[in-house]
């Protein structure tokens, strides 16, 4: 029985989508916005956590680069960076986000997070404490 609530846990998560990984645009130096699917990486899987975005702007015009990142480093970057932020020659702006492809074109505002989000959130963490009552 026990071996049945384990495995249908296992299951619920593996179908449910609901692994640690995240999607992020990835490109080094480009000098067009590489948001399209061929850029899309796979970042490694607790680890990092966050996309981040930087924006160059150079001589010859505005560069990005983009890529996965652990959430520690990428804020690091980011604050460090605040005061280069200006949008004239040579500014830096860092920009980290934690949701899938946030990295790419700025998206149209969203209404607030729904209830049924929430709940999502919670049934998780509900269910990781029954998978750890059911192993001990």
């Amino acid at each position: 029985m026990r071996l049945f609530g384990v495995s249908t846990l296992l299951l619920f998560f593996s179908s449910s989508g609901l692994a640690l990984q995240i999607q992020c645009y990835q490109c080094e130096e480009m000098t067009h916005d590489c948001s399209t699917p061929e850029f899309i990486v796979n970042c490694t899987v607790n680890v990092q956590d966050m996309c981040q975005k930087e924006v160059l702007v150079k001589d010859d015009g505005i560069h990005y680069r983009k890529s996965c990142a652990s959430s520690g480093a990428c804020l690091i970057a980011s604050s460090g960076y605040q005061q280069f932020c200006t949008g004239k020659l040579n500014s830096v702006c860092i920009t980290c986000c934690n949701t899938p492809l946030c990295n790419g074109p700025r998206q149209k505002k969203r209404p607030q997070q729904s209830a049924a989000i929430v709940l999502s959130t919670s049934w998780l963490h509900v269910s990781i404490l029954l998978l750890s009552s059911v192993l001990c």
